[in-house]
């Protein structure tokens, strides 16, 4: 039985299956297809049912559009390679195909701290049976949404096959720069709900999640020591078109205390560096600040402007092609940092076109957030908001790490380790959607690079709260 695999397809993967059975068929392995009705992969009634009905020793999930095509011998290989590893779950690069165009679709490994929701398998996955049926008896939720993410939460060890073992119909072709708003979207709230139950049983069961006790910042700090009391830090490379407007509005601010604007200028070839010139002499609160060195990124322009002499307690993100909503954005994130005791404070933002029209899916509020589970519900999540405001003498302790890409949402994992995170509901921030946003339409290979980075700094942050939990354990227990 142990080297032997059926498929389970629902109803709803197309009218016409027989290639795909046929292309199932080729291997000596395979005993058979189960066509489900149409129910959702992703309820638990519906695991239950394949629990019960199978009888091989693996499970294949097709989870995409037929008509799929497994490539010569592709079955024998994930199941020889699922044996030889005693692997609980075994998923394959792909590709994809939209007419006549065929896609390679390279995958990443799944690590520890690879907790999204949204991480991609791909439409085939092969499941041990005896996990598949032990992880669906553990489930103690009836879910509608979440029973496929809880099910591979539950599989303890993960195998990347990284190599191209099927073609499949694509059935998602959207940019990068539009799908990466789903978790956000208000349509997808009640499936959202249900993952964060399940991520959070899951830290539960692994030891790192966190319970909402938080240590408090030394807000008490002599703000003497601090020549104003707010900068605005802006890093900046070649946004020339955008760069006045961000200026312009950071420098509208109405406050009852000292702000400055802190632009890191990262070396700039197209005219932003003049620019910036001729604002910072018409404005002395407006700090042109241009790197010795051109080895920084966005995290190491942060570093530069956290620790620089005019910055002030807090500093405060405005990116170089948005703007803040309002004259009172500045004035709002400081008194959430006294009112709220925290030492990190997030605003809700809008998605705007460049001309500031409203698009989809419009305020981005981030209400997943909660002063109860935010910080455990920050691992399963790919960003935290904006815009992101930090209380200084902290987050030069913490550093940013020097990259382009989730240097903000590394400190933010930091900082809610110990610390409380301030929220404000109300729309502080437009982020403007533009052809020259850096997210906006990204290669296969530069948005795997970038979840796997993600994926890295959640699994970094998993260990540590794991071992802060050990440690306090050992501690209580003396």
């Amino acid at each position: 039985m142990s080297r032997t695999m059926e498929c389970f397809i629902p109803m709803s993967a197309g009218d016409d299956l027989t290639l795909t059975v046929n292309s199932f068929c080729r291997s000596t392995c395979f005993t058979g297809v189960n066509i489900f009705s149409d129910v959702p992969l992703t309820a638990t009634a519906t695991l239950e049912s394949i629990a019960q009905a199978a009888r091989s020793g693996y499970i294949l999930l097709f989870t995409g559009q037929a008509p799929l095509e497994m490539g010569t011998g592709a079955l024998d290989r994930l199941l020889t390679i699922a044996e030889d590893t005693s692997a609980d779950l075994v998923y394959s690069d792909w590709y994809g195909r939209e007419g006549e165009i065929r896609r390679a679709h390279p995958l990443i490994d799944c690590q520890e701290g690879a907790l999204r929701n949204d991480f991609d398998f791909g439409p085939v996955t092969v499941w041990k049976t005896s996990s598949f049926r032990r992880a669906v008896k553990a489930m103690d939720r009836d879910y509608e949404h979440a029973a496929l993410y809880d099910l591979r939460l539950r599989m303890k060890k993960v195998v990347h096959v990284n190599e191209y073992l099927y073609t499949a119909v694509e059935t998602d072709c959207r940019t990068s720069g539009v799908k990466q708003f789903d978790y956000v979207d208000p349509r997808n709230r009640a499936a959202q709900i249900e993952m964060e139950e399940a991520c959070t049983e899951h830290l539960r069961r692994i030891g790192a999640y966190l319970a909402p006790e938080f240590k408090e910042p030394f807000q008490a700090a002599e703000a003497t020591a601090f020549p104003v009391t707010a900068s605005v830090v802006i890093p900046v490379f070649n946004r020339v078109r955008t760069i006045r407007d961000a200026v312009s509005s950071a420098l509208a601010q109405e406050t009852d205390f000292p702000f400055n604007v802190i632009v890191v200028d990262n070396h700039s070839t197209d005219g932003t560096t003049a620019l910036l010139t001729e604002l910072a002499a018409a404005d002395e609160r407006l700090v042109h600040v241009i790197p010795e060195t051109d080895d920084l990124g966005i995290g190491g322009c942060w570093n530069l402007a956290v620790h620089h002499e005019l910055c002030g307690e807090y500093a405060v993100q405005l990116d170089s092609d948005d703007r803040y909503s309002g004259p009172d954005t500045l004035s709002r994130i400081v008194t959430a940092f006294h009112e709220q005791h925290c030492a990190m404070v997030i605003g809700t933002y809008q998605m705007t076109d460049f001309d500031g029209n409203l698009l989809p899916p419009g305020i981005i509020d981030h209400r997943e957030w909660t002063e109860e589970n935010g910080r455990n519900n920050a691992l399963r999540i790919n960003g935290l908001g904006a815009p992101r405001a930090f209380w200084t003498p902290l987050v030069r302790e913490i550093g940013f790490p020097n990259v382009s890409y989730g240097e903000d949402y590394a400190v933010g994992l930091r900082i809610s380790r110990e610390y409380r995170i301030g929220r404000i509901y109300d729309v502080l921030y437009s982020c403007r959607r533009w052809e020259g946003n850096s997210d906006a339409a990204l290669s296969v290979e530069k948005l795997n690079a970038n979840n796997f980075y993600k994926d890295r700094i959640r699994t970094w942050e998993l260990e540590a709260r794991i071992d802060m939990n050990r440690k306090k354990k050992g501690n209580d227990g003396k």
